[in-house]
């Protein structure tokens, strides 16, 4: 039998069950070990997969360059078809996908940039406002659901999220359904709570789609161009892909930006040094006052944009970005075999020291030194299937925390966050607590 050349595996797989404990336990110690025996290139035995590790620019580049026909985000995602459904953009074949992001597009273009602006500084304002004069907040319990909100209202449409009755829960339990191991139909308590918030996330979505075809607004929202949507071609969309992409922008839109707005402003009390260089750059830019805000400004504080850039390579909104290899695929002197998983991981690649010197440490003043260094940054993925809302949620990031910092005097009382343990997104574990006051 001729021996396949896979990538070599990291130590430590049991017989059975290969890495998979260790890889729900401890994730980061495994990576970090797979990547000291081997390099940027390494295997993991899970439960019928082989799981080929890749880190750096070099594979990066690899991976976002193959078409879905040779590397699959769609079949490499397999707990989204239960949470969403399976013909709901990259999900779907590559085809309906392209006419399905042709349809979500137009949210994410220059003419709808300056109504999120309004909407995030109105939301963080609003979420300023019904503060005490001073306290403490836990802070993925206040600024999660600001992002929910956000969401909400830039990609579906005015005041959905008080509609639905525990909107931001119902959310949280809709993502325990992110299980890269256990298929949809295992009734674990994770996924049954996911299913029961998914059922009821879309009854909501379906009857405000029927409001808004019986009573549409004088200015459509997204929502109401997605009741009337059609393809290119005149066909109607669906209603299970009108309702799957309206959860799918609002999930996503919240799930990986409130995890970066909480690391952002983690990582700006955690520095001294840099959080007063941010407050520096506030006072140039508002000599005035506290002027609205609008999109030529928010692009004109460039240190707090580097201070964002630079959170996500410490702390990536993502522990992976995934693709299925569909027909085996010679690469980098080994071969991939059908069927098999490739792991990009941020983690990994973002604090390679060749690609960004003390990796360790959190030095915004990287990107201005170098700044096409930000194009090694794979937190929102890359390529074809690049996060298309990644400009908008940097907008966010800088709205809600250039406002904090102006209204408000922040300290980290838990001085060193760690993310979550698990599989899910990397938000900060509780207690994650700030205490504040406001300024006279």
């Amino acid at each position: 039998m001729k021996t396949i050349n896979t990538p070599p595996y990291a130590s430590g797989a049991r017989r059975l069950l290969g890495h998979t404990a260790e890889f729900l336990r401890s994730p980061d110690t495994l990576l970090d070990r797979g990547a000291a025996e081997h390099g940027t290139m390494f295997s993991l035995r899970l439960p019928g997969n082989h799981v080929v590790v890749m880190a750096g620019p070099e594979h990066s580049h690899f991976v976002f360059a193959q078409p879905d026909e040779t590397l699959s985000i769609g079949e490499a995602y397999p707990f989204f078809r239960h949470m969403f459904t399976s013909d709901a953009y990259f999900l779907a074949s590559p085809e309906e996908y392209h006419r399905q992001r042709d349809i979500v597009l137009p949210r994410f273009q220059a003419r709808q940039t300056a109504r999120y602006v309004e909407v995030m500084e109105r939301e963080a304002s609003r979420l300023i406002d019904s503060l005490p004069a001073e306290g403490t907040m836990e802070l993925t319990d206040v600024l999660g659901p600001l992002g929910l909100r956000v969401a909400a209202e830039c990609f579906l449409g005015s005041g959905l999220s008080g509609r639905i009755t525990g909107f931001f829960e119902l959310f949280r339990e809709f993502s325990d359904g992110m299980d890269p191991l256990l298929p949809g139909w295992v009734p674990a308590p994770h996924i049954r709570r996911s299913h029961r918030a998914r059922d009821r996330l879309r009854r909501a979505v379906t009857e405000l789609l029927q409001e808004r075809r019986d009573r549409p607004l004088e200015e459509p929202d997204f929502l109401q161009e997605l009741a009337h949507a059609h393809y290119a071609n005149g066909e109607p969309v669906t209603d299970s892909v009108r309702v799957s992409l309206a959860l799918m922008l609002a999930w996503v839109g919240h799930e990986t930006t409130a995890s970066h707005l909480c690391w952002a402003l983690i990582d700006l009390l955690r520095h001294p040094a840099e959080l007063d260089r941010a407050r520096q750059e506030q006072a140039e830019l508002f000599r005035d006052g506290d002027v609205p805000l609008t999109l030529p400004l928010v692009r004109r504080l460039e240190h707090l944009d580097r201070a964002a850039h630079e959170s996500e390579r410490l702390h990536p909104v993502t522990n992976g970005v995934v693709r299925k290899v569909m027909h085996p695929l010679e690469y980098a002197g080994h071969t991939l075999p059908k069927g098999s998983t490739v792991l990009l991981t941020p983690r990994l690649t973002h604090r390679l020291p060749e690609v960004f010197p003390d990796p360790d440490v959190f030095r915004p003043d990287r990107f201005l030194d170098d700044p096409k260094a930000v194009r090694h940054l794979i937190g929102f993925g890359g390529g074809l299937h690049r996060c298309l809302g990644k400009n908008v949620a940097y907008l966010e990031i800088k709205i809600t925390v250039t406002r904090m910092l102006q209204r408000l005097e922040l300290e980290l009382l838990d001085p060193d966050p760690q993310p979550e343990a698990g599989q899910k997104n990397n938000w900060p574990r509780k207690p994650c607590r700030v205490r504040y006051r406001r300024r006279d």
